[in-house]
């Protein structure tokens, strides 16, 4: 499962500012899911939502998401059909098929460098329940696991049915998942009437509306230097889903070779390109989820130019002559220039 950067969340984690004393406080509450943390909070919540009413919507919310997405449980709609040996078509439900349909999306548009179908190859790489004595894979074991990794051709959504074209395919949605049920959690309590709200989940998030000091929701964006937790920038979201992913803290050495955990589907190998984070800001956490993935395998020298060219709105950090240098698209400017003017 790919890492999600910890985003610092100055907005959510420090919030001291006062407000008048007329106005309720915002809600706030945390837990755990998907092998990490979830925060929420809710400024001005809506008559009836207290702290328990917020945590039945966000616990009802990913339970059911959940049993849909959730690649650790053997019991999931996505682990039963990725165990089948069967490449019949077979009805999915509408939450696995529109994951499964933005994961083919982000597909397309990265030329295959995002792929939910990498498990045998993350296996394979001991990303993973690696030990550090087991050999870096040869070109037989690589090609031997590539025969059941390539979305685009091994994994065929027409409508509602889905089916693979050869038994060992899998789906692992674990670059993706974490945005949809950030989405869900969003959708949930904005249907129960909130309308300024966080949900995070291990670093990615949804910013609705604007923070308890009624300014756009404030960001800190980690600095990817496995040493140490500091931040490398702040940025203000309002309205939009956000992720950031990175490759310093997964890895392993062996030999003196540095081996991300991000992993090129094209060549089975991980990325050897110096992108360090990329932060995408999407309509969904889902697409930025995705697209954070997607893009931090590119690497910014061929990711820079397909932001540009599909107004994509990001942000990369990449090791350059000893530091860390950020370059961001267009659109990334632009956003963050509309956003700063609320």
């Amino acid at each position: 499962m790919p890492m999600r950067v910890t985003l610092l969340l100055s907005s959510l984690l420090a919030l001291s500012a006062c407000w008048p004393e007329s106005r309720a406080e915002p809600l706030r509450i945390e837990g755990s899911t998907m092998g990490t943390t979830y925060h929420v909070t809710v400024v001005d919540p809506p008559e009836g939502m207290d702290e328990d009413r917020l945590r039945e919507i966000a616990d009802a919310s990913l339970a059911g998401l959940l049993s849909h997405v959730n690649n650790w449980d053997p019991g999931s709609e996505v682990s039963a059909f990725s165990a089948s040996a069967s490449t019949e078509p077979v009805t999915v439900s509408p939450v696995l098929r529109a994951v499964v349909a933005e994961s083919a999306r982000i597909n397309a548009l990265s030329g295959g460098m995002f792929d939910v179908t990498l498990a045998p190859l993350i296996d394979l790489w001991g990303f993973g329940p690696r030990r550090p004595e087991d050999p870096v894979p040869g070109e037989a074991e690589i090609a031997a696991a590539m025969e059941d990794v390539g979305q685009a051709d091994k994994l065929v959504l027409e409508g509602d049915r889905l089916r693979k074209t050869r038994p060992g395919v899998s789906v692992n949605l674990g670059a993706i998942a974490k945005g949809q049920g950030i989405d869900a959690v969003g959708d949930a309590i904005a249907a129960a009437g909130a309308t300024r709200y966080l949900v995070e989940i291990g670093g990615d998030l949804v910013a609705a509306g604007q923070n308890p000091e009624d300014r756009p929701w404030s960001i800190g964006i980690e600095r990817p230097d496995a040493a140490s937790r500091t931040v490398q920038t702040v940025i203000p979201v309002s309205g939009y889903g956000m992720a950031t992913s990175g490759d310093y803290r997964n890895y392993f050495e062996q030999d003196g070779i540095r081996y991300s955990h991000i992993l090129d589907p094209t060549t089975g190998r991980p990325v050897t390109h110096a992108t360090a984070s990329v932060t995408v800001l999407a309509e969904t956490a889902m697409a930025a989820d995705g697209l954070a993935t997607a893009l931090l395998a590119m690497g910014e020298e061929a990711a820079m130019p397909l932001a540009r060219a599909e107004d994509i709105p990001v942000m990369f950090i990449t090791r350059r002559d000893g530091a860390f240098v950020t370059e961001t698209s267009p659109s990334f400017d632009a956003l963050l220039a509309q956003m700063e003017e609320k």
